[in-house]
């Protein structure tokens, strides 16, 4: 009996697993069924195609624009931001970064990008550590525009002294593609690392990550980070 095309990616999951399923197929099973003479399979392909075929892009699309996206909705924009957000969240248990010494910009970058790939806007984060290197938590400090975003200097040092920290990595994004810092990303450094030093805390660098590439202010020696 030939099935009906909504329940072929499902079919095919079961009987070849997962990973034999393109995105749009795994997407397709999220959606469960086709709308408006579309099956489910043309609904998932055009949705990956607003997303120009990138699932870091349709992870970064807000809930409103794939709620109003045509066969999607309320509850289905749910289901797979939710979905996706499990995968982002699988990949960083994944690196298992929290449980060994935080000794090169290469791991920090490796640990934030799941956290920035794809954003529209900025993001920083910072990382407390102990003396050894080892991550005590990580939190986002505060969100911005797609060009700007203001470091809150106090919280970042409050946290860092209700965790014992004794060594601060400071983590944001550019969305324009460069991992060059301007001005301004100088500045706010020189206040934090001033700021954290007078209680003994270091600023042990301080990481601007681009799409497929960072900059790291303690390898550049920028500043007095070293």
């Amino acid at each position: 009996m030939d099935l009906c095309p909504d329940e072929r990616p499902r079919e095919k999951m079961r009987l070849r697993g997962a990973k034999a399923l393109s995105n749009a197929e795994l997407l397709a099973i999220l959606l469960g069924s086709g709308i408006g003479g579309k099956n489910v399979t043309e609904v998932a392909q055009e949705l990956m195609v607003s997303a120009d075929g990138r699932l870091s892009l349709l992870g970064a699309m807000p809930l409103e624009r794939l709620i109003c996206h045509k066969g999607v909705g309320e509850v289905r924009a749910i289901t797979i931001a939710a979905a996706i957000e499990l995968g982002r969240r699988s990949f960083e248990e994944l690196t298992v970064i929290d449980k060994r010494s935080i000794t090169s910009p290469e791991i920090v970058y490796q640990l934030m990008l799941p956290h920035m790939k794809g954003l529209d806007h900025e993001e920083c984060w910072a990382l407390y550590l102990n003396r050894a290197g080892f991550l005590l938590g990580k939190e986002m400090i505060c969100s911005g525009t797609m060009e700007t975003t203001v470091v809150d200097t106090g919280r970042i040092l409050k946290h860092a002294i209700e965790k014992q920290s004794s060594n601060v990595i400071l983590v944001h994004n550019h969305p324009s593609g460069s991992a060059r810092p301007g001005q301004a990303d100088i500045h706010q450094t020189e206040v934090l690392r001033r700021a954290l030093s007078a209680v003994e805390i270091t600023l042990t660098d301080h990481i601007v990550i681009a799409e497929d590439s960072f900059y790291s202010f303690s390898e550049e020696r920028l500043g007095k980070m070293r």
